[in-house]
């Protein structure tokens, strides 16, 4: 019974003292109230990963806006190579929007404190794909709000006029940019229409890189794909501990990936000037960004970019791919 009494009596003190005891006999923490296969992480206040310990979050997190960046008509921009599963391109935009509806959805769920909001900018879909982008983003609890886009708005800034595709990618890109310098508060997120997401994409990133940003006292970028040109080559990279999964340090991206409101203020005309015109790699001054700040991309990976089977921009190591696509079917 004292004994009882006594250890009690710790317990309260450690969570007084804002310390976390571990009982290694059942692999559990009293002080949490939790076991320890459980996430014993807490958003905007510590971040924990065993055996490594705590993490104080200094770097808290007041809101996410995401930019989905959707044209339900052009198969692969500048390729006549056919996707994975052969389907029409509204089928991937369907699917992407639903899987990172999903994810935000139990993202919202879990973090009370925190504002979500979603901004679709779509490429002049046609009515009867358009009706079914609002379809899915009324049925989500997250606001949202769908823009269409007029390219005309881009003639005098964008070089590139004599492809039409290339012209209209480079106009909904630059699109998305200026969305979100207008209405993100802190963190945003861009997102390409041909990504599938796992449930926990929003969750993860999000204490990701709260959890990174506090220890490197910096902004910092995320990338949700491990694609497969990170392997192709015998580059160096370093391998940090995120909330729930490794992280590796990468110095290009596609034009999928999170940062904060922050970081597009500061760069803003490496944003700006990787719309003027077709570059060789088409994200060059965002990938110049990454050679300042920190960009990071998850192993394995929380969205996989559905192309080509053979392409190395494509598809990620070890996931199961068909789950992945069955089980976001809209």
């Amino acid at each position: 019974m004292i004994k009882k009494i006594f250890k009690r009596i710790f317990i309260l003190i450690a969570r007084l003292l804002n310390f976390e005891i571990i009982d290694q006999n059942n692999f559990s923490s009293p002080t949490l109230n939790s076991n320890l296969n459980n996430n014993i992480s807490k958003i905007n206040t510590k971040s924990i990963v065993l055996p490594l310990g705590e993490v104080k979050i200094t770097r808290k997190i007041n809101s996410l806006l995401v930019v989905f960046r959707s044209n339900t008509i052009i198969n692969i921009w500048d390729q006549n190579k056919k996707r994975i599963f052969n389907k029409p391109k509204k089928e991937y935009t369907f699917r992407s929007l639903n899987s990172l509806l999903i994810s935000l959805n139990k993202a919202k769920n879990k973090f009370e404190n925190i504002k979500f909001k979603i901004i679709v900018v779509d490429d002049n879909s046609e009515v009867e794909n358009l009706t079914e982008i609002k379809r899915l983003l009324e049925k989500s609890l997250i606001e949202n709000k769908l823009e269409n886009l007029n390219k005309n708005e881009f003639q005098d800034f964008i070089i590139d006029k004599k492809n039409k595709e290339t012209f209209s990618n480079l106009a909904s890109l630059l699109k998305c940019f200026k969305v979100a310098k207008q209405h993100a508060d802190d963190l945003v997120l861009f997102v390409e229409d041909d990504y599938l997401h796992e449930d926990t994409m929003i969750e993860e990133m999000l204490m990701t890189y709260e959890r990174i940003s506090s220890q490197l006292n910096d902004e910092i970028f995320l990338c949700p794909s491990d694609y497969p040109f990170f392997y192709d080559s015998n580059n160096k990279t370093n391998i940090l501990i995120g909330s729930h999964r490794h992280w590796q340090i990468i110095d290009k991206t596609l034009c999928t990936f999170l940062t904060s409101k922050i970081v597009l203020n500061e760069n803003w005309n490496n944003f700006v000037k990787n719309c003027e015109k077709r570059h060789d790699p088409f994200e060059k001054y965002i990938n110049e960004i990454y050679k300042r700040i920190y960009c990071l991309a998850p192993i394995p990976s929380l969205s996989v970019h559905f192309t080509n089977i053979n392409s190395s921009y494509g598809i990620s190591p070890y996931i199961d791919i068909r789950n992945l696509w069955e089980k976001n079917k809209p």
